[in-house]
């Protein structure tokens, strides 16, 4: 079936175009083939793990009897079957794919069992014996911090004089906030299929993010040069981060016993262990104070940020870092002190997730503003307005890079037009004087991100694009396709370059054969990266193309050119025109290479980990929305009732896409910020381990009035791939406008002068709650006036 979705008669299928997502019929058909679905090898072994089930403890023994007496079991490993290094840390070192001596998690793999059936390995996995010492876990934020619990020494971001002008503003608030975790809750869950070769080679069928991370682990473990190990990715049912580094202990149990029976292994979590073993969104604690003058302007702002890191690093210190570089948002202060604290907990690691750090750190200076409005008699909306990035002396963030071409009031501007925030603004205070129970709240919620990898040496790709004597194309790059249209995009790319059609790419699987080196698909730099790398491929290959038709018809190259699936050559009205076809199979026929290589780094970006000063970012992404809600303040539930959303995607690669990544992105966040909670007993086990107990948004969450604009004649800096800008991440953070509607509904249960206190989640039990405390207040505040 053609990918095509334009023709009007010509060449259309480049970028800035919308196209069909490359998998959508066989997605929609469910033919789409993931690795679950990869025809069984002969003499496949399954596999599950060994569970602990307790969260902190010294390990006396693990004893595997029980379960190799059973039949059908081939084999248990453990740590020390492991013949290389025992550590599958993404980040530094130090976290095992087996533990030896201690369990620091509820959940965690302490051995893997290979059997001929999945059910007998289950089965097995459960009468594996570990005997153990109980020691007391650290569960929380604030357990953490007042045992000096910590994965990292703290981070520091510092600009100007904070404690100076804080001790001179006019006005200082004060406050501490939360927001929780979140579970990546992919459709497929981790699952990786190894399957041995000759010499010692292995090829790694892995659901991950992160191709060249899973090779890495498995021949870190295996002790195997990486050339020894393949990693093979067609698509993931998801990923969110939840795959960039977790996926590869998955990967690495499956290789070890692979390795170890010289048999094809295929090792898959079901949704609860996939919960208990695998890392999450980090929660955080906030601490800040900011200082800021009568108008509402802010001065200086001292925050401490600390993050529920789980039991190793993991991505916890680069997660921070991110936060660190976000802390401010939309809004110029001037005097800047952060500081991120990297809790170390008896909680599996927590990990990658959508937004990375951004999502938590926007919460502080939102409460912040809610706070400086109540306290000045001014709108929320006002202050944003007022404290937004913009003009001069007012575009250079804490960590010294300067704002090109801000976007932020044109967002803003346009959110609140299409919004029809004025009129809306009445109705909602005309519905809420007369309505005792239902109340309802609208907010507005502007947003600056940064994009690139903070890790300078992750923001490289590269790409192989071959052209076949019939003219056909293939092509591979370092990207994983996990639903967002990554693939799609980049070959859109490589037919604008060729200028043909696009039904006449196939697309390959990602193999780290035949790209190698590849950085993880995240940090919505997949199609920056990717689609440089491929475009550098194809450019080469058309540049050969060139030269050859120019020496072959005695033509300048300069009067060649590539259209509509042609190749028009020499003078307009005296050329020759080909078919792309037709010079593809000449320039096989004389001997022409028609197969290269695409490299792309980015440009200009630098960053001093130490000082946190830099240019961590190539671009900056723009947004803005507007939420309404409802809430029953007798019962703390509360419904989203419409989104209006601006998003600024300079000129999208394909608008369709970007539309769907919008929308799904918000309501990730929707999610993230009123119903998924996650929650831990006092003896740190995880009780939200499925979707009975864990709640993710269903398609009656999504607002029944959700508009969504892509900001228009939007700029973009030249050096992005056709002035496109990633969107992956950006939509989900724009969520946020339902936690400042929240917050507006809350407060008009009393009079709005008085503080709205709203951790995040927004569960039904956080907001009844916190009505119940403002009406509880609001009554003493008349009590004393009696008084």
């Amino acid at each position: 079936m053609s990918l095509a979705t334009e023709r009007r008669g010509k060449f259309k299928t480049g970028v800035n175009t919308s196209q069909l997502h490359d998998s959508a019929a066989r997605h929609v058909a469910g033919s789409a083939v993931y690795i679950d679905d990869i025809p069984q090898p002969p003499h496949l072994l399954h596999a599950a793990f060994v569970l602990s089930k307790v969260a902190h403890a010294r390990i006396r023994s693990i004893d595997a009897a029980a379960a190799l007496a059973m039949p059908g079991v081939v084999a248990v490993a453990t740590a020390a079957d492991i013949a290389g290094q025992n550590d599958i840390a993404p980040i530094g070192t130090g976290e095992p794919l087996f533990p030896e001596t201690a369990i620091e998690h509820f959940g965690q793999p302490l051995a893997v069992v290979a059997a001929t059936s999945l059910d007998v390995a289950r089965a097995a996995a459960a009468k594996v014996a570990v005997d153990c010492e109980e020691l007391p876990p650290i569960i929380t934020i604030d357990d953490a911090i007042a045992a000096n619990s910590y994965l990292a020494p703290p981070l520091r971001l510092e600009a100007g004089a904070p404690d100076d002008v804080l001790a001179r503003a006019p006005h200082r608030v004060k406050n501490r906030i939360r927001v929780g975790g979140q579970e990546h809750f992919y459709l497929e869950s981790q699952i990786a299929l190894a399957v041995p070769g000759e010499d010692g080679d292995l090829t790694v069928y892995s659901s991950t993010q992160n191709p060249s991370g899973v090779q890495h682990i498995c021949a870190r473990v295996l002790g195997l040069p990486y050339n020894k190990v393949t990693t093979v990715v067609r698509r993931l049912g998801g990923g969110f981060g939840g795959k960039e580094s977790h996926a590869s202990g998955v990967a690495a149990a499956a290789a070890l016993l692979a390795s170890k029976l010289n048999r094809p292994v295929k090792l898959r979590l079901p949704r609860e262990a996939d919960m208990l073993a695998t890392g999450k969104r980090h929660a955080f604690r906030m601490d800040y104070e900011l200082g800021y003058d009568d108008e509402g302007r802010f001065l200086a702002l001292d925050a401490t940020l600390a993050a529920h890191g789980g039991h190793v690093l993991d991505h916890t210190a680069s997660v921070m870092t991110r936060a660190l570089c976000h802390v401010e948002n939309a809004y110029f202060i001037p005097h800047v002190r952060a500081v991120g604290l990297c809790c170390k907990t008896n909680t599996v690691s927590n990990t990658a997730f959508r937004g990375y750090g951004m999502p938590q750190a926007v919460a502080l200076m939102e409460d912040a503003i809610e706070q400086v409005a109540r306290h000045l008699g001014k709108t929320p909306e006002a202050i944003r307005v007022l404290n937004l990035y913009g003009g001069k002396g007012r575009n250079v963030t804490p960590y010294g890079q300067e704002i090109e071409d801000c976007l932020l009031a044109r967002c803003v501007a346009q959110a609140m037009h299409d919004s029809d925030w004025e009129s809306r603004r009445i109705a909602v205070d005309a519905f809420n004087a007369a309505s005792p129970a239902l109340k309802r709240g609208i907010g507005l919620f502007p947003m600056k991100f940064g994009l690139s990898f903070n890790a300078v040496f992750l923001n490289q790709a590269g790409a192989l694009v071959n052209v076949y004597s019939d003219g056909s194309i293939k092509l591979a790059h370092g990207g994983t396709e996990m639903g967002q249209g990554l693939f799609i995009k980049v070959a859109q790319v490589v037919a604008e370059v060729f200028q043909v059609d696009i039904d006449r790419i196939s697309l390959a699987a990602t193999s780290t054969g035949e790209v190698p080196n590849t950085a993880p698909t995240a940090a919505s730099a997949g199609s920056d990266l990717n689609g440089w790398a491929a475009f550098e491929a194809a450019n080469a290959i058309k540049r050969r193309m060139i030269e050859f038709a120019a020496e072959r018809f005695d033509a300048d190259p300069s009067t060649i050119e590539f259209r509509d699936n042609h190749v028009h050559i020499g003078a307009a009205g005296s050329n020759r025109v080909l078919s792309f076809d037709e010079l593809a199979k000449l320039c096989w026929f004389n001997r022409i290479s028609l197969s290269a290589t695409g490299f792309y780094r980015t440009p200009e970006i630098v960053w001093d980990q130490a000082k946190m000063k830099g240019m961590p970012f190539y671009y900056f992404v723009y947004g803005a929305a507007v939420a309404e809600v409802t809430i029953d303040t007798l019962t703390g539930e509360s419904r989203v009732l419409r989104a209006d959303l601006v998003q600024d995607c300079g000129r999208p690669l394909n608008p369709a896409i970007d539309l769907g990544q919008i929308e799904g992105g918000f309501v990730q966040g929707l999610g993230w910020l009123t119903t998924e909670e996650l929650w831990w007993d006092k003896e740190a086990r995880l009780r939200t381990v499925g979707p009975s107990t864990y709640k993710i948004p269903g398609s009656r969450d999504v607002p029944p009035v959700f508009n969504v604009r892509i900001l228009e004649d939007a700029p973009a800096r030249p050096g992005t791939i056709f002035r496109s800008k990633g969107i992956g991440e950006p939509p989900l953070v724009l969520a946020t406008a339902i936690t400042t509607a929240l917050r507006d509904a809350v407060g008009s249960v009393v009079d709005k002068s008085l503080p709205v206190q709203l951790d995040a989640p927004a569960t039904p039990e956080r907001i009844l709650m916190e009505v119940e405390r403002l009406k509880a207040a609001a009554q003493q505040a008349r009590e004393r006036d009696l008084d």
